[in-house]
């Protein structure tokens, strides 16, 4: 699951990329409206953390703005404003939900883990191909009846082809969905999880579609 995070509170921004990353969560973090709304035009991820306060728009106008470009992406605002009315306005503008500053890190949490409830059944919780069923509700992986024990990458990289079969996804794509931005990551990391996957899944459920990326047929 990967998630925007628009803070441009740097020290508290920090320690919520890494209280989300011990949760899993793959985190990008930029600290403008401008920079949150590039992304989300570029690269949209699929949970948005907003807060109302940053440097050069008001993040009531983002959010305005955000949802002209994505109507349906879950955004979560984080403010600082005790009235009632700027929390009222959030949500008339498009907001989800808020977490009033300061907050509980497990708050946000719980939080978070109801819009991934909302995005899988959007998506439809399972996902069957083959003799492979994905259940993106309960993190888990079936192949023939046998539960199968995958590394959150390795699921994450299975999952994206799995909700995309039939279509090429290529390695930027992919790496986007594993990985932050300055994360270093290895010219072969993809690879490694693609042939680990094929060893548990079968050498031809993830086709190589040389020069651009991979695909999971259609069933």
């Amino acid at each position: 699951m990967q998630i925007l995070l628009v803070e441009d509170d740097r020290s508290l921004a920090s320690g919520l990329r890494h209280a989300l990353h011990k949760q899993g969560y793959v985190v990008n973090h930029v600290e403008s409206g401008e920079a949150a709304l590039h992304v989300i035009s570029t690269e949209p991820p699929d949970i948005t953390i907003l807060d109302l306060g940053l440097p050069d728009i008001d993040g009531i106008d983002v959010l305005k703005r955000l949802r002209k470009k994505n109507s349906s992406m879950p955004v979560l605002l984080l403010t600082a404003r005790s009235a009632i009315e700027d929390k009222i306005a959030g949500l008339d503008s498009g907001a989800d939900d808020y977490l009033a500053k300061p907050f509980e890190v497990t708050e946000l949490f719980a939080r978070l883990r109801v819009f991934e409830r909302r995005i899988s059944s959007v998506k439809t919780t399972e996902i069957v191909i083959g003799d492979v069923c994905l259940d993106a509700a309960s993190h888990s992986v079936i192949l023939s009846g046998d539960l199968l024990e995958l590394p959150r990458k390795e699921y994450m990289v299975l999952k994206s082809l799995m909700e995309n079969a039939g279509r090429v996804l290529t390695r930027s794509v992919l790496e986007a969905r594993l990985y932050d931005w300055g994360e270093e990551v290895t010219s072969n990391t993809l690879e490694v999880h693609i042939h680990h996957l094929r060893k548990k899944l079968g050498a031809d459920f993830i086709k190589t579609i040389r020069g651009v990326g991979y695909k999971i047929a259609k069933p």
